[in-house]
Formats: C-alpha cells, structure tokens, sequence
C-alpha cells in the first residue's frame, strides 16, 4: 500500500500534543520551602513541567540514600527537556542518569517509569524495537498508570512499532499494524474514549487495507474526542489529516478507474466526512 507522510510527521511533535501532556509554567505555585531539597519535590516539579528546577533539585541528591529515585527523576527531565530543546546534550545526559538506576529498590510505580524512561530514550535515539519492548513492559506492568500516562505511553508505543514497520520490510508491516489494532481495540473496550487508541485503530486499520473500518474508526474517533480539551482537539486535527491525505484517496483508487469516476467517488466521500464534522462541531 502507498505510504504517506503522516506517520514521519507525528513520530514526535504530535505525540505529546495528542495527548495534552505539556505544561503551562506560568500559572504553577512556587514549592513552599520546607518541601524543597526532597525527592518528592523533585518528582513534584517533574510532574509540573518544571525541568530544569527538577534537574537543579535531583542532581543534589544524586549522593544520597534517594539516588535511584534521584536519577530516575533527572534522567526522565533530561528527556523531556530534550524534546523542547534538541540539544543532544540533553539527551547524553537522560541516558547517563537512566544508567545509574538501580531497578531492584524501587517501587512498582517507579519501576514503571522507569521502562518509561528507557522506551523514550531509545525511541528517541531511533531504537525503535527495543523501544515498543519496554513500552509493552510499562503497559503490562500491572501498575495504574493513570489515564494521562496510559495515553502517553500507549501512543509512544503504537508510534515506535509504526517507525519500525515504515523502516522494515514490507512483509513484515501487516504482523505490525494487526498487532496495533488488536491493542488498539483493546484499550478502547477498557478505556472508550482514549484519543491515543482512537487514532492508531483507524491508522491500523488503513495500513492493513481495510479502508471502510478505517474511515469507520476515524469517524468514531472524531465524534468521541474529548470535547473541549487539547487532546480531543489534536486528535480531530490528526484523524482529518489521516483522512483527507490517506483514508480518501486510497479508497478512491480502489473504486474507480477512470477519471470522471475518480472524481465522483473523491467528492461523494468527502461529502460524507465533511458531514461528519459538521454534524459533530469542535467546541
């Protein structure tokens, strides 16, 4: 099946913003004083967005008793500092922290970050098979994500298996994208409204050639996205791409041959999916 440049363009960038992950630093609360200096601060300004206060506050307990906690927290802001500035420092220093993890003391829920952390590392160095294995371990972890790290990481593993299979052999691309739309549908019966899940169940679908349930899937991702939030609106932004750049005209190969029917089947399908959108409005 042809390709299409959508999969290179939301390898990165449109991950985090699928999923509403980025921080707004202006309306955060300053950390009272008595907090400051402890690992839970640390994690704290990580969650916040707060990068370089977290590097600056984990770096100082790197020595201590916290150290695995420590370096797991810098190496994961070192990451997410890498994403904003490109600087490959950044990301040598991510790698450098993640090293010096010692596994074994940690907590479930810090273990998982951890395979986190990893997975992002290496999809990030463009280790793409390694990367959809420790993405699958931090989902299969049992540990509760949460909904918000559960999309995260569902995303950033449907992206790396979409990496490798655009890299790999032709005849390996159908194993991979039914293995996205088997998880896909699994996460979508446990958690309905995922954008992530959403979105890779129609790309799934459309790779696999079954271009009516890939249509299908994008118009039922596009009436569940999230009304009002970041993440429903992306994920609208996304699936109108799929569709318009990749779902319609490939369908429009596969059903006419001639000019004059290219044309009234394109405009026919079009009409169904801007009916779709006006029916189902952002907000």
């Amino acid at each position: 099946m042809p390709g299409c440049q959508h999969t290179q363009v939301y390898a990165l960038q449109r991950v985090s913003a699928r999923i509403a992950l980025a921080a707004v630093l202006a309306v955060l609360p300053a950390l009272p004083l008595h907090a400051q200096g402890t690992l839970d601060a640390a994690r704290q300004l990580y969650n916040q967005g707060r990068f370089d206060q977290a590097i600056a506050a984990a770096s100082r307990l790197r020595s201590t008793t916290a150290s695995d906690g420590a370096n797991l927290v810098l190496g994961r802001s070192y990451l997410e500092r890498f994403r904003k500035t490109r600087d490959d420092g950044d990301l040598v220093a991510a790698r450098e922290a993640l090293r010096e993890v010692r596994p074994a003391p940690l907590s479930l829920g810090d273990r998982t970050d951890y395979l986190m952390g990893l997975g992002e590392l290496l999809y990030l160095q463009e280790s793409f098979g390694p990367a959809v294995e420790m993405f699958r371990k931090a989902l299969d972890s049992g540990h509760d994500l949460g909904p918000g790290a559960s999309e995260r990481v569902f995303d950033w593993w449907a992206t790396s298996l979409d990496r490798q299979a655009q890299a790999g052999a032709a005849d390996n691309r159908r194993a991979v994208y039914s293995t996205i739309r088997d998880r896909a549908q699994l996460e979508l019966g446990q958690k309905p409204l995922s954008a992530a899940a959403s979105y890779w169940l129609a790309v799934s679908h459309r790779y696999l050639g079954d271009l009516t349930k890939a249509l299908d899937a994008a118009v039922a991702g596009w009436i569940t996205a999230p009304f009002g939030e970041e993440r429903g609106r992306v994920l609208r932004a996304d699936l109108d791409q799929l569709v318009l750049e990749a779902i319609i005209p490939e369908r429009v190969r596969a059903l006419a041959s001639t000019d004059v029917e290219r044309d009234r089947v394109e405009a026919s399908l079009r009409a169904v999916w801007e009916g779709v959108k006006r029916d189902w409005p952002n907000r």
